[in-house]
């Protein structure tokens, strides 16, 4: 794998089915993990399969049809949820489990009343055993973001003695700051023994509105894997979005990090999501809410049309939306009012604009938005006709 190279892995139908409410059914599942394999992520976390046996057979069931993608089962650091995963898993062509452990002093203290030392011995023994069933094992250190760096360092240390592959340091409680998440990578990078033996993978969560940012932080200190899901559904606030990670590193080149996702498909699978989970997608949501490229200032939307990059970072192809949005509102000017009527038939004059504009507004002032059969109506009662084709 290039340096350069940004795992992305998925895990809409295992963080992301935790919404509540948004339980998926098994052929639902398929679905979603068919276009997840299309789209090119690099692993699809398919579930938690001891949790029940309509878990486990989503994940067996998604191990079948799974081309390309590694298909991935979560487990706590018990034998028996190890054990299940791995039968899950066995149609898998490229099988990871994916186990772990609490490291921060609040979960060993309040969740495990235990110890640093037996958390690093329980880790130890459920990487070891998952490694007696796949080659390719990750590790999840829980609530990594809250753990010291100095102790988080000696239990990555003994997960890749023991054999991990993939280092999975989440932001579970979405508390870091991306300077300090960041800082963290970096720490890891330099004081662990073997980390360049392994992938580093960041997971972070949205409590605090920052899990994309410090993804991205992660990734420029050196992890070379993000986990997150369509739409940035996920426990509580939500997980890192897919669709943000991937045109971040799309439109800042100069990072020199990339993935092998297919980005024209973003749009069609967040609806797809979307569809399924029953869970609306905010319009305002970057990349693919429905105002993500919708433009109902007048001064905005004049800039657009002369030249789409004065108000768009990313073209609406490359996420695979048709064209961007003008909306006419109140707030809307002359050239978008003309520029709307030319899409449904009227080539303006000048003054024809300005007789036009004055009823457009009194239109505008009672509508929130100005659809095409006013702009008709609007035609209609300016005598204005159609242009000829």
């Amino acid at each position: 794998m290039s340096n350069n190279k940004v795992q992305i892995f998925d895990t809409t139908l295992r963080d992301g089915e935790q919404v509540p409410g948004c339980k998926l059914n098994t052929q639902q599942k398929l679905v979603i993990a068919e276009q997840l394999d299309l789209l090119g992520v690099d692993v699809i976390e398919a579930g938690f399969p001891v949790s029940s046996p309509g878990d486990f057979t989503s994940v067996s069931e998604i191990a079948k049809i799974v081309k390309n993608a590694t298909v991935c089962g979560l487990t706590r650091a018990v034998e028996k949820d190890i054990k299940v995963a791995a039968e899950a898993l066995s149609y898998a062509k490229r099988p990871r489990i994916h186990t772990g452990i609490g490291t921060s002093d609040s979960h060993i203290k309040y969740k495990f009343n235990s110890t640093r030392d037996k958390v690093i011995e329980k880790g130890v023994a459920a990487v070891k055993y998952a490694k007696s069933f796949v080659e390719d094992v990750e590790f999840f250190a829980e609530d990594a973001g809250r753990t010291d760096n100095e102790y988080l360092a000696r239990v990555c240390e003994a997960m890749i003695k023991a054999g991990a592959t993939v280092l999975n340091i989440p932001d579970t409680t979405g508390y870091c700051l991306p300077e300090e998440y960041g800082a963290k990578i970096r720490f890891l990078k330099e004081n662990v023994k073997g980390i360049d033996n392994v992938i580093i993978s960041c997971h972070c969560h949205n409590d605090l509105g920052l899990a994309t940012a410090n993804s991205m932080a992660g990734a420029i200190n050196g992890a070379r894997q993000i986990e997150c899901t369509i739409n940035g559904i996920g426990e509580r606030a939500g997980n890192t979005a897919l669709e943000e990670i991937v045109m971040i590193m799309k439109q800042h080149p100069y990072l020199n990090l990339n993935t092998d996702i297919d980005s024209r498909l973003l749009y069609k699978t967040s609806q797809m999501v979307s569809d399924h989970m029953g869970m609306f997608v905010q319009p305002n949501k970057a990349i693919v809410g429905a105002n993500a490229f919708a433009h109902s200032s007048g001064i905005h939307q004049d800039g657009v049309i002369k030249n789409r990059e004065t108000y768009e970072i990313i073209d609406p192809e490359e996420v695979g939306v048709t064209e961007s949005a003008i909306v006419l509102t109140a707030r809307s000017g002359r050239a978008a009012l003309a520029y709307r009527a030319k899409k449904v038939g009227y080539e303006l004059s000048k003054l024809q604009l300005d007789d036009v504009y004055s009823e457009f507004l009194k239109f505008a002032d009672r509508k929130k938005e100005v659809i095409d059969e006013d702009i008709h109506q609007i035609m209609k009662n300016t005598n204005v006709a159609a242009a000829v084709a």
